[in-house]
């Protein structure tokens, strides 16, 4: 009998040190702020620090269109989260791991998204293209038939034109936008 409570308090301690040592983990993270909109939670690790830094000197950044409103899901809340939570392990993994990529690379699944965010927050522009499709472009059809974004013309949109992380003009560190 002491032998089974003797080893439901090391249980109880193990889970103990386990809930300290999460807590712990997700303060240290800042777990918190990937809950949110703000751009500087895309920062938190020091990997998208580049991208953020282009970010910040784009029309996007200045219309105060945030990482979240290109790069996730609009249509609803659970999608969005879904999203922000299976970008979230690969990230974690990627950047615990060191197994990304230095010259970042959006993943299929987000180019299709930033893809779909482009043309719905694009609507009247997207509506006229697609209407004079035989006298522009034909982004709809090239999009489906040969893999075509938006970012194929519009390169420099809003991550400018160079893509190294220590390469960027304007990472000269994180300007605090107030």
């Amino acid at each position: 009998m002491k032998e089974k409570s003797t080893l439901k308090i090391i249980a109880i301690i193990a889970f103990i040190i386990a809930a300290i040592f999460f807590v712990y983990m997700a303060y240290i993270a800042k777990a918190w702020s990937y809950l949110s909109t703000d751009p500087k939670a895309c920062i938190n690790c020091h990997v998208m620090n580049t991208q953020y830094a282009t970010w910040q000197h784009s029309a996007h950044a200045t219309q105060g269109i945030t990482c979240v409103e290109c790069h996730l899901p609009t249509d609803s809340f659970i999608n969005k989260y879904k999203a922000k939570a299976i970008d979230g392990w690969n990230h974690t993994l990627a950047f615990t791991f060191d197994t990304y990529d230095h010259a970042m690379k959006i993943s299929e699944d987000g180019a299709r998204r930033v893809q779909d965010n482009c043309i719905s927050c694009h609507a009247s522009v997207t509506s006229t293209l697609a209407t004079n499709a035989d006298k522009y472009h034909n982004f709809k059809d090239d999009y489906v038939a040969n893999g075509r974004k938006c970012w194929d013309c519009h390169k420099e949109v809003p991550h400018g034109k160079v893509r190294g992380l220590t390469t960027t003009p304007h990472n000269l560190g994180v300007k605090e936008v107030k």
